[in-house]
């Protein structure tokens, strides 16, 4: 998928299909998974046709797509699957889309950093998100595909090229922080699990991961040992998948489920049920960063609130100061990536 981004947006022209400026009714919702045959897409892409609000699965790949998609069509759930292989066919899967969801991109392998795979999903995401201004201007982006401190700005500054970008519609999916800190707090506290609420702030990378473990629902003391091991641990547990993994891919499952879990709470929110996420976007939340994650409110025009970081302790405080710099880096290698190329 890193064929220049001219190469497809001609192939789209080519096949006759045009522009829209409309999504699907909210009663009827189409999501788009883009990457739906890679090791986080599969089992993804199951977990959304599973999911009831979704109408329509339109999976998109470079190759296998069709077995991916006639796999998943027979399960019995309602959402109608479709296949879309190929550059010549990305432009019919997001067509009208409500909600794109993008793990697309290269895993990490021991040793390797998530600013490592820049280089490639770079180009992936810069070459997706052309299509999507032309076929799907008004569609939810969800992006999975690391780095997203990185992949994220790319986007907005392709869809910024096109005339088309609306900050409030672009999403850096850092849910599987949220996922992995509620499960570590409720293993180490002895919580339900599935009642745990642990907000993550910053991005998705080392530490600009911020988990706000002041702010546990349900109200949780730590001693200061505990956060100095917690925390460190919630920013790694990427690198500990990894590394478990030895060299056969990085965090898949709990990446499917926390994508399927973002996925869903964009539909909800598109078809009127308001909720709060904590998601990677275009914020002034902090002083000095252009985006950063905190719980945002999300509704039918995507974000509708940026909930902010409340009120924090001393010792986060310190990491969010410290984050800034980082994620500056970051937004600015990929904003230079667009305007290189």
């Amino acid at each position: 998928m890193s064929l220049p981004a001219k190469a497809l947006v001609q192939a789209a022209a080519n096949s006759g299909l045009r522009a829209v400026s409309v999504r699907h009714s909210s009663q009827a919702p189409k999501v788009a998974l883009l990457g739906a045959a890679g090791g986080i897409g599969q089992p993804l892409g199951l977990l959304l046709k599973q999911d009831p609000l979704v109408a329509h699965l339109a999976l998109y790949d470079v190759v296998n797509t069709p077995g991916v998609a006639a796999d998943l069509s027979h399960i019995d759930s309602n959402a109608k699957v479709t296949a879309h292989t190929g550059p010549k066919e990305l432009y019919a899967a997001v067509e009208n889309a409500d909600v794109i969801v993008i793990p697309a991109g290269v895993p990490r392998k021991p040793g390797m950093t998530r600013d490592d795979l820049f280089n490639t999903n770079a180009g992936i995401v810069r070459d997706l998100a052309a299509v999507i201004a032309k076929a799907s201007p008004k569609a939810l982006i969800a992006i999975i595909t690391n780095p997203v401190n990185s992949t994220v700005p790319i986007a907005s500054e392709v869809l910024k090229k096109a005339g088309v970008y609306d900050p409030k519609r672009v999403f850096g999916v850092t849910t599987l922080d949220v996922v992995r800190s509620q499960a570590f707090v409720a293993e180490l506290k002895g919580h339900d699990a599935s009642k745990t609420v642990v907000p993550v702030v910053g991005g998705h990378a080392g530490i600009t991961i911020i988990p706000l473990l002041s702010q546990v629902t349900p109200s949780t003391k730590f001693s200061e040992e505990e956060i100095a091991k917690l925390t460190p641990r919630i920013q790694d547990a990427g690198t500990e998948v990894v590394n478990a993994k030895a060299g056969a891919g990085s965090a898949t499952l709990s990446m499917a489920l926390a994508g399927a879990r973002f996925a869903n709470a964009l539909v909800r929110g598109i078809k009127g049920q308001k909720n709060v996420q904590c998601a990677y976007v275009a914020s002034d939340a902090v002083k000095g960063v252009e985006y950063f994650s905190t719980p945002v409110e999300l509704g039918p025009n995507g974000v509708e609130k940026i909930l902010g970081v409340g009120k924090v302790s001393a010792f986060e405080q310190k990491l969010i100061d410290a984050s800034v710099p980082e994620l500056n880096k970051n937004i600015a290698k990929g904003v230079a990536f667009v305007k290189g190329n």
